[in-house]
């Protein structure tokens, strides 16, 4: 008989579940992200509260997806998407000011970043368990974050 799956990691994995979207699991992810990030800019939340944000979510997000790997049987698998969840709000960082335009074009820019991985984001893919998984993800997003916010200086 399996063990039983830990059912905080897996929902914070799988960020609620939108990790199981049968297309595009990673840009659901992202996506589910804006989500949340849409009302908490408008409360007030700036770039560097997207930055603490991303930063402080980096330990559930490495444990749940080092928990969800190794309970799937799985490196890295698709259903975990806490990684883009961060990757996503460190993009946000970069935000000259917080817009339905300003999180459009970080979307677009985390997934560009996400998928293309450049050097040496795709190098720390090779960290094991829940690091490996995370962390591409995060660098991805400053990167992002960088192109958004220098794109600020001519978008506003």
């Amino acid at each position: 008989m399996p063990p039983a799956r830990n059912k905080l990691a897996w929902t914070i994995g799988t960020f609620f579940g939108s990790g199981f979207s049968p297309k595009a699991p990673g840009t659901a992810g992202s996506l589910a992200a804006i989500l949340v990030a849409w009302p908490l800019a408008q409360a007030g939340l700036d770039r560097w509260g997207f930055l603490l944000l991303g930063i402080v979510a980096l330990v559930p997000a490495i444990w749940s997806a080092g928990i969800v790997a190794r309970e799937s049987g799985r490196k890295d698998p698709q259903i975990v998407v806490v990684d883009e969840v961060v990757g996503q709000w460190i993009t946000l960082a970069g935000a000259p000011r917080m817009s339905w335009r300003s999180m459009l074009i970080a979307f677009a820019l985390f997934r560009f970043f996400d998928i293309l991985k450049p050097p040496p984001v795709r190098n720390l893919e090779r960290i094991p368990g829940g690091a490996g998984i995370v962390l591409d993800d995060a660098a991805a997003g400053v990167y992002a974050s960088l192109v958004l916010f220098a794109a600020g200086w001519y978008l506003y």
